[in-house]
């Protein structure tokens, strides 16, 4: 389990983020190197696998997540989205670059019920000088169903 980030000062710096490839990056915080997001750990998603262009996250929306009317807000969704697209592109930014997301949607096939393990798998479809392009799915950890599916293009920046 990625641990995050409890005060600014955990974080890592940018002058050493740049230093790393996008994969070395995240392999970092998948073995434990690197302090993850504080926002995953807020809502309730780890980061699971990492390779070359493809990320897993996993995740269980708790009572917090829900909406007025005891779903699963799709801010849920999104934010789970969001993480595991961006950080696929992360896996394919060189040295002295950095990504953030220029764009992303999500299409909520059904509802995920309080207290179910998913599972979010990211591809890159296109990792360019100044762009990046990816899409995933969220899927059920035990029944397989499918909850929802996103894209993203990110803006891919360098910054040394």
């Amino acid at each position: 389990m990625t641990f995050a980030a409890k005060s600014p000062s955990d974080l890592l710096p940018p002058e050493k983020i740049i230093t790393m490839s996008g994969l070395e990056f995240m392999q970092g915080i998948l073995d434990d190197k690197i302090a993850g997001a504080p926002i995953a750990e807020t809502l309730g998603f780890d980061l699971l696998e990492v390779a070359e262009g493809r990320v897993t996250f996993t995740g269980t929306p708790a009572f917090g997540a829900l909406n007025p009317s005891g779903a699963v807000h799709g801010g849920w969704y999104g934010a789970l989205l969001d993480s595991a697209l961006g950080c696929a592109v992360m896996t394919m930014v060189p040295k002295g670059s950095v990504y953030t997301t220029l764009e992303y949607k999500v299409n909520i096939a059904r509802a995920i019920r309080p207290g179910t393990v998913v599972d979010c798998v990211a591809t890159v479809d296109h990792a360019g000088r100044s762009t990046g392009v990816a899409h995933g799915e969220i899927r059920g950890r035990e029944d397989g169903k499918l909850y929802a599916t996103g894209s993203t293009t990110c803006i891919i920046m360098k910054i040394a």
